[in-house]
Formats: C-alpha cells, structure tokens, sequence
C-alpha cells in the first residue's frame, strides 16, 4: 500500500461507516474505526488500471485516426504532385519543343543575313550594271538630242521658220491654199520673203511620222543637185517644211536618182516615187520632192539575193516595188521600179493602174516585129490567146460602158482600180472593195493609202455607196 496519499477524518453518526464505504473511491483504502471494531476497504486498482488502458487505447485509436488522415492528405498531396509533376512535365516537353524550334529558328536567322547579304550583293550588282545601261542609253540619247538640236537649231545650211511665221503665211492653214496632200502631210502654196514656197505640214495626229520629217530635214540640208527640190528652211515646233515652189508636176527624173541611189556613205532609196514627187520648174527642170520616206542603206541586198525583213512598207501602191511588197526588203532598185513605171506612163499615157494589159501588148508587139525570123510568135499558140484575153475584157468594158459613160471617182477601189461590188469603209476613212482590203488587212497593219497605223481592223459596209453603184451600173446603156 503506498501511504503516500494518506487522511484522517473524525466523523460522528450511526449510519457514517456504511455511507463511506460506499462513497469511497475504489482506488482508495479505508479505515473506520467505529465501536471499537476496524474496518477498512482496500483500494481496488484493477478498475483504475483498466480505465489508464481504455485511455491509452483511445489515444491511441485517436492517434491512428489522425495518422490515416494524415496519409490520406499525404496521398491526395501525392496524387496532386504526381499530376502537377506529368503537367510540369509536359510543359516542360513542349517547352523543349518551343526551345528547340527557337534554336532552329536562331539558326536560320543566322543563315539569314549571309544570304541576304549575298542576294543583295547580286541586287547591288545588277541595280548597277542596269544604272550603268540606263546612263549608256542616256548619254547616246543626250548625243543624239544634241546632234538634233544642232541640226534644227544650230545648222545654217537652211532657216528656221517658228510656228507664228508658218501660220501667218499659210493664213492658218486655209484649205484654199492647199495644192496636195501625202500620206502624212499637205502641202500649202504661199509667198514667203516674197517668193513663191510650197509649205509641207505634218498630220498633228501622225506624231510617229516625226522621223520621217528629221530624216528629210536632214538629208534635204545636205543634198545640192539641180535635180532635187531646194529646202528653204523648216519649223521644228509645228514639223513643216519650206520648199521652192515648182510650178508643174512632171516625170524625168533618173538624173537626180541616181545622185541618190550615188550618194556617199551610204546610197538613198526615196521609196516613194510618182508623178507628184516629181516637179518642173518654168524651164523645165525635173525637180525631185518629198524625201520624208527616203532611206539610207547602211548595207545593200544583193539584187540576186532574197531576204524578207520586218518592216512597215512605205511609198505608193501602184509605183510600189512588188519584190518590196512581198519581203520588206528595199534596195536602189526600188525606185527603179517606180521610174519604170513612170516611164511607161509617160509612153502610154494611160494611168499607172492600167498599165499591165499595155505592157503585155507591147511585148507580144516587140516579139512580132523581132528582126529574126526564128524570134518571133506563132500566131496560132502565142498571139492570139493573148489577143482574146484582152479582146473579153475590152467587151466586158463595153458592155459596162466604161468606155462610154464616165465613172465617177469614188467608185473605184483605191488597191484594185476597179469599181467596187462589196465596199467597205477601213479604219483611215477610205472605202475598199472587201475582199481586197481584207487580203490587204491580212499582212499589214497600216493603210493602204496614208502608210498611217490603223486604230483598228474592224470594216464598216458602206451601204449608201453600195446602192449608189448599183444605181448607177443600172442606167449604164449595154
């Protein structure tokens, strides 16, 4: 017994041992002393253990019971870092990836400016040689400026005219005093320092023919010969020309070609030999006129060789060169054609659209008086088929009348010389037979009358000249 905790009490009653035994804790020992007699109660320690135990247990029942909670947050805090641990690492992947097309990127950009560098070194090169072209062309376009400038400014082998003189002696281009017109200028009569001058105008709608007109400028200020026209001056500013006036047209001219087709370095084709380019004075002097198609020939085609060139024909239709026609190709020869023609003419005195029928009769007549019996034709196989051609189509005429009845003018096609059945208005204004100027239309692009650029191919039937045709082949007596 541990006496350690120890009391001692006097109590007075009859009833006080009972109640304190019975209120006495187990744990305790009790002593009475009551009428001379002891008695005790000894403490009962096996109830007080097992209530140390009940405690322990549920401390330790407690303890668990914080314990698994605690491994239950552990577990769930485990699961969390395990998601954000595969979240982290995913990021951390796609991160590697971003890294990783950086690092590509970066090296592209490393690789990047090396070629640009290069592709701007090339850039750099060829903006110069391209700079360089483009001073080349400017300096000979500067040169060539200045050679024209000097030729219509600077050279006094002619007189610079200014556009008010022009007008006022061509009275602003009156149409009284117009006494032709080309392809691409007309030509005005009028008294200059009181002479008589003949003034050429280029079209103000031909500005492509500006060339032509520095080509004549510059060839006319160089050519002195008896036989050519003499330039007076010229206008830059409005493109005309001053001429000495010829008072008749005329055809005798092989003199003054062939100081054209003679002249050094280079011979001159004129391409546009006629009647009217070739002029009279009083005493009768051929005169050679309008020059603005003429061309100089850096290198001359052999007669015997055929080359075809691209090139816009120029001259007209029936005094055209037929070889030039077909190949582009202009030789002195050319010109010859048209002088022949000319000459023909002269001979004839027939227009040059009729010219073949005459020519052909001529040879079979030359052939029939040769002067060697074995040169000439039988009637039989080489006269008389000729002959009968000619002698339908002469009926045909009669018959039309034509030889009776004057035809007026308009009628004919300017490319056929023939009175038109279908006509049809071009582009330039003038009225074709169709199917001539559709052939026409097929190799060319400029008309067949002015030499201009056609705006366009499309043909306008020209029904009122139709019905005035028809009308007219109507009352013609057969």
């Amino acid at each position: 017994m541990d006496h350690k905790f120890s009391s001692s009490r006097k109590l007075k009653g009859p009833g006080i041992p009972t109640t304190i035994l019975r209120c006495a804790p187990d744990s305790c020992v009790v002593y009475i002393v009551a009428r001379d007699r002891i008695i005790s109660k000894l403490a009962d320690f096996s109830s007080s253990r097992s209530c140390v135990m009940q405690e322990e247990v549920e401390r330790l029942q407690l303890e668990l019971q914080n314990t698994i909670t605690m491994y239950k947050q552990v577990c769930g805090e485990l699961v969390q870092a395990q998601n954000e641990a595969l979240l982290l690492s995913s990021e951390s992947l796609e991160e590697t990836k971003i890294v990783n097309a950086s690092l590509k990127r970066e090296e592209i950009l490393r690789k990047l400016p090396a070629e640009e560098k290069t592709k701007y070194l090339k850039f750099s090169k060829e903006s110069y040689e391209r700079q360089m072209a483009e001073l080349d062309v400017l300096k000979e376009s500067i040169e060539k400026q200045r050679i024209v400038d000097t030729l219509l400014s600077n050279d006094r082998r002619y007189r610079k005219y200014t556009m008010d003189e022009i007008k006022l002696v061509t009275n602003f281009f009156a149409e009284d005093l117009i006494i032709g017109e080309g392809g691409y200028g007309k030509v005005y009569k009028c008294n200059l320092d009181h002479s008589p001058v003949a003034v050429k105008v280029l079209h103000q709608d031909a500005i492509n023919k500006k060339d032509e007109f520095l080509k004549e400028v510059e060839i006319l200020s160089q050519l002195h010969h008896p036989n050519m026209v003499l330039l007076f001056g010229a206008c830059p500013e409005s493109g005309c020309l001053v001429y000495e006036y010829k008072e008749n047209g005329i055809f005798e001219m092989a003199c003054g070609l062939s100081f054209l087709h003679n002249s050094k370095p280079e011979p001159i084709v004129h391409r546009d030999i006629k009647p009217g380019n070739v002029l009279l004075d009083r005493n009768y002097v051929s005169k050679i006129a309008d020059i603005g198609l003429a061309k100089l020939l850096v290198e001359v085609v052999p007669d015997n060789v055929t080359e075809y060139r691209e090139s816009i024909l120029a001259g007209t239709l029936h005094y055209m060169d037929p070889e030039y026609q077909r190949t582009g190709t202009v030789r002195p020869k050319s010109d010859v054609y048209a002088f022949g023609v000319i000459t023909l003419q002269l001979i004839t005195g027939r227009h040059a659209r009729g010219l073949i029928v005459t020519v052909e009769l001529a040879q079979v007549a030359l052939k029939c008086s040769a002067l060697r019996c074995r040169d000439r034709p039988e009637i039989d196989t080489e006269v008389l088929p000729v002959l009968e051609r000619f002698s339908d189509a002469a009926n045909s005429s009669t018959r039309m009348g034509i030889n009776s009845v004057s035809v007026p003018s308009q009628y004919y096609c300017p490319i056929l010389q023939e009175i038109m059945d279908d006509p049809y208005i071009a582009a330039d204004g003038f009225t074709y037979e169709y199917i001539a100027i559709k052939a026409w239309l097929s190799k060319h692009n400029v008309s067949p009358m002015t030499k201009l650029k056609l705006q366009y191919s499309v043909l306008t039937p020209n029904h009122t000249l139709r019905s005035a045709i028809q009308e007219w082949k109507s009352g013609v007596t057969f």
